[in-house]
């Protein structure tokens, strides 16, 4: 950790660096963001970043990682307030919501995203991935769920509705409405 900072700012200065770049990427992007910008709009030097995150890309990662955990905890926290398939139903289409505001880190189909995403080791792309996976997993697996049908199958659904967020642009409708039917629709053919 950079010289000079009490450990306050330290902790200060990598939040606000974090949320500068996830409102950064949202407006230009990953290849558009650039460092001297988000150095300059809360006060460090560039010099003083890299002693925050080695390279850009480790910035971006913790970005997605911490939003991947919000996302999560929206997850919970929806289905603890209704144990049941359609409180599953409702932490969906709030993860779909917080998707559609946030579609740059999840379109990964995306050249923008790619650019990004190749950057990563191995590892790291890994753990993003497995993450994810691990996460529809415990979400699916709580006590008093049930599944109708096999699992990697609900997963599979449940993930090409989510995906459906790249093609938000190209509905005719509001996709959060496309999205929100679909689930309601399908959330008995799902679960007990």
């Amino acid at each position: 950790m950079p010289k000079g900072f009490t450990e306050d700012e330290k902790t200060i200065i990598t939040e606000k660096l974090i949320k500068e770049c996830k409102l950064n990427w949202q407006k230009y992007g990953y290849k558009k963001t650039s460092i001297d910008v988000l150095c300059r709009d809360i006060g460090i030097s560039k010099g003083s970043f890299y002693s925050f995150f080695d390279t850009k890309e480790a910035l971006f990662y913790q970005v997605i990682k911490e939003t991947q955990e919000h996302l999560y905890e929206i997850v919970e926290d929806r289905i603890s307030q209704n144990q049941s398939k359609y409180g599953v139903a409702e932490a969906l289409k709030e993860i779909y919501l917080e998707y559609s505001k946030s579609s740059f880190m999840y379109d990964t189909k995306n050249p923008d995203f790619l650019s990004f995403f190749n950057k990563l080791s191995e590892q790291q792309r890994k753990e993003l991935t497995e993450k994810s996976y691990v996460g529809t997993k415990f979400m699916l697996n709580k006590p008093f769920l049930s599944l109708k049908i096999n699992e990697d199958l609900a997963i599979s659904i449940l993930t090409a509705m989510l995906t459906s967020i790249s093609q938000k642009d190209k509905m005719l409708c509001d996709s959060v409405k496309v999205f929100g039917f679909m689930i309601d629709n399908l959330i008995d053919d799902i679960f007990n």
